[in-house]
């Protein structure tokens, strides 16, 4: 029994660089590689053997078939073969009956917008990739960048969010961490031996310790160290982007304009009060 729910979930657990609507694809005209498409992203040239975005195959070998155009006797390659293009993946599906009436429905990526740059399959050529870790949607462009720092705790410590004790376990999806007590729910049964969801977005949670998962740090906040006042103007200086040698310049400037020769201007007070104090020391 166990088996045969592995076999029936095969096809909803797999990788998203294995659906054909998700392939590789190099056109004809510019040579440039690309998700496959039922026209070139770049130059729009239509490609010369269309591979269906739902089977992967690029000639139809079926003479009598679920094929919604018949071909007795014959083979169908390019554009023979066609029956649709998705409006989901942008692809080719060929003109069989199941993939006709089947990929619409289970289209892999009818929700697949980049949760980085936010851009949907219509508005980048590359592939369609999904986190190993949030399992979410990402463009070829933003994948490295983003599962480089997606085991970060959106807190400044590990503990549960309702108290506080460690976190044993984290979901990587809303990035909070829940002690065994309050990741589970009254009243909900659980599989035994199956990962517990999470009790704010359902996704599956995993055990902090065996993900490495670090905390958020703040550079310009309140972690970071304060200034001296009178450090406060070379502070914001380096902030500025100013160098040590722009600072012994500027130095040196009011070193030369400060001389001993300089006579401050006085008020008229002070030089009756130092005519008086000259005629005391007459006397």
């Amino acid at each position: 029994m166990a088996r045969q729910k592995v076999l029936r979930t095969k096809h909803e657990k797999r990788d998203m660089v294995e659906f054909a609507c998700n392939a590789v694809m190099e056109c004809d005209r510019c040579q440039r590689k690309q998700k496959n498409r039922a026209f070139c992203y770049f130059c729009q040239s239509i490609q010369r053997l269309p591979q269906c975005g739902e089977c992967g195959k690029v000639k139809c070998m079926l003479k009598s078939g679920d094929c919604i155009v018949k071909h007795p006797g014959q083979y169908t390659t390019g554009l023979q073969m066609v029956g649709a293009i998705c409006d989901f993946c942008e692809a080719w599906i060929c003109h069989g009956k199941k993939c006709l009436t089947t990929h619409a429905c289970a289209c892999a990526l009818q929700d697949a917008k980049c949760i980085e740059c936010e851009r949907e399959v219509w508005d980048h050529g590359g592939r369609i990739f999904s986190c190993s870790f949030c399992d979410n949607y990402l463009c070829e462009d933003d994948q490295f960048e983003h599962q480089a720092s997606c085991q970060i705790i959106e807190q400044e410590s590990l503990k549960c969010m309702s108290c506080n004790k460690h976190g044993q376990v984290s979901c990587l999806r809303c990035k909070l961490c829940w002690c065994d007590d309050h990741v589970r729910r009254k009243g909900v049964k659980y599989e035994r031996n199956a990962p517990i969801p999470c009790p704010k977005c359902g996704f599956e949670t995993n055990e902090t310790k065996e993900l490495s998962m670090s905390t958020k740090t703040h550079k310009y906040g309140r972690q970071q160290e304060g200034e001296t006042d009178d450090m406060s103007d070379r502070y914001y200086a380096w902030q500025s982007g100013a160098t040590s040698s722009s600072y012994r310049e500027n130095e040196d400037e009011d070193d030369e304009g400060d001389d001993d020769s300089y006579e401050y201007p006085t008020s008229d007070e002070d030089e009756e009060s130092s005519e008086e104090e000259e005629k005391d020391d007459k006397k």
